[in-house]
C-alpha cells in the first residue's frame, strides 16, 4: 500500500477520531463530565501519549538509522565498483571479458532496483544473478597474472567482487523488509484513542478543529516518513542510484 495512502488514512482516523470524540462528549451525561472523571482521562491520556509519542520516536529514529546505512551502502557499492574495474584495467586485453560482464550485471542491477519506465523489477531472476557472479568470479580467478603486482591486484579483484556480492544481497535483504503491519494498526489505535480523548470535554470551535487538524497532520506525516524511510528503493524519499550511475558511466574508460 502506498506510503500516502496510509499517511492519509492515519489522518482521517485521528482527526476523525477527535471530532468523534468531541460529539461523545456533548452527549456524555453530567456524572461522566465531573472533575474526577476528567482526572483520570487526563491520566490515562498522559500514559497513551508517553507510550505512542515513545514508540514513534523510536520508529523514526529507527528507521532513519536504516535509511542511512544503506544509502551509504550504496556509495560503498558504487566507489568499490569503480575499484575493481581499474584493477581489471591494469590485466590489459585479458581482463576485456570479465570487465563487459561487470558492467553488464551492475546495469541489470541498476534496471532491477531503479527500474525504469515499462521495466517491470520482479523480471529480476536471483537464480541467474548468483550464476552471473559466480562466472564472472571464476573469469578472474582464471585471469594469468605475469607479475607480482598483477598477482595482487586478482587477489584483490576476488577480494572486492566477493564484498561486492555480500553488500549486493545485504541490500536485498533490506529493500524486502518493512514495517510491521500489526505493529502499525496498534500504534495508529493509540494515536486514535488520544485524539478521542482530546476532543471528549472540549468545546467544539474553530481553535479546536485547527489544533485537532494540526495534531493529526503532524501523527500522519510521522508515519509516512516511517513507512518511506523504511521503503528505500521506492516512494517518495528513494535512495538514488547516482552513485552506481556514475561508476558505471566511468568503467570501461
Amino acid at each position: 500500500m502506498s506510503s500516502i495512502l496510509i499517511a492519509v488514512l492515519v489522518f482521517g482516523s485521528t482527526f476523525g477520531g477527535g471530532m468523534l470524540g468531541n460529539l461523545l462528549g456533548a452527549r456524555l451525561p453530567a456524572h461522566h463530565r465531573d472533575e474526577g472523571s476528567k482526572e483520570v482521562l487526563k491520566l490515562v491520556m498522559g500514559l497513551v501519549a508517553t507510550v505512542a509519542a515513545l514508540v514513534l520516536s523510536l520508529l523514526i529514529s529507527s528507521a532513519k538509522s536504516s535509511y542511512d546505512t544503506q544509502k551509504a551502502e550504496v556509495q560503498q557499492l558504487g566507489i568499490h565498483l569503480l575499484q575493481l574495474d581499474r584493477i581489471l584495467a591494469r590485466f590489459g586485453p585479458d581482463a576485456t571479458e570479465p570487465r563487459n560482464q561487470l558492467r553488464r550485471i551492475v546495469l541489470a542491477d541498476i534496471v532491477r532496483t531503479w527500474p525504469g519506465d515499462g521495466v517491470r523489477a520482479d523480471t529480476y531472476d536471483p537464480l541467474l544473478a548468483q550464476r552471473e557472479g559466480e562466472e564472472l568470479f571464476h573469469r578472474i580467478a582464471n585471469l594469468s597474472p605475469k607479475t607480482d603486482a598483477q598477482r595482487l591486484d586478482q587477489s584483490r579483484a576476488l577480494q572486492l567482487l566477493v564484498g561486492l556480492w555480500e553488500t549486493h544481497r545485504l541490500l536485498d535483504e533490506q529493500a524486502g523488509e518493512d514495517l510491521s503491519w500489526p505493529f502499525l494498526t496498534i500504534l495508529v489505535f493509540w494515536l486514535v484513542v488520544l485524539f478521542v480523548g482530546f476532543g471528549l470535554f472540549a468545546r467544539l470551535n474553530a481553535t479546536v478543529v485547527a489544533a485537532l487538524l494540526v495534531g493529526a497532520l503532524s501523527v500522519a506525516g510521522a508515519v509516512f516518513l516511517i513507512i518511506e524511510m523504511n521503503r528505500p528503493y521506492r516512494g517518495v524519499m528513494r535512495i538514488s542510484s547516482a552513485p552506481i550511475r556514475n561508476a558505471l558511466t566511468l568503467m570501461g574508460q
